[in-house]
């Protein structure tokens, strides 16, 4: 497994989704519909992004 870091080449806003998609071996679309599906759930996972996007080092590829 890679570590996890945000992509430079498949990203939509910041490549946090595309990032846990690479380090898990999934889809970055699959991902990113589960992040949009939990957003309609009361919960703090846009925050959780933010939080993500802000820890998460850009991959140096």
């Amino acid at each position: 497994m890679t570590t996890m870091t945000r992509t430079r080449d498949d990203k939509v806003i910041a490549g946090v989704c595309a990032g846990i998609a690479r380090r898990y071996g999934w889809r970055p679309g699959k991902v990113r519909l589960i992040f949009v599906l939990s957003c309609l759930l009361p919960g703090p996972q846009f925050i959780l992004y933010i939080i993500l996007w802000w820890l998460m080092p850009k991959s140096s590829y």
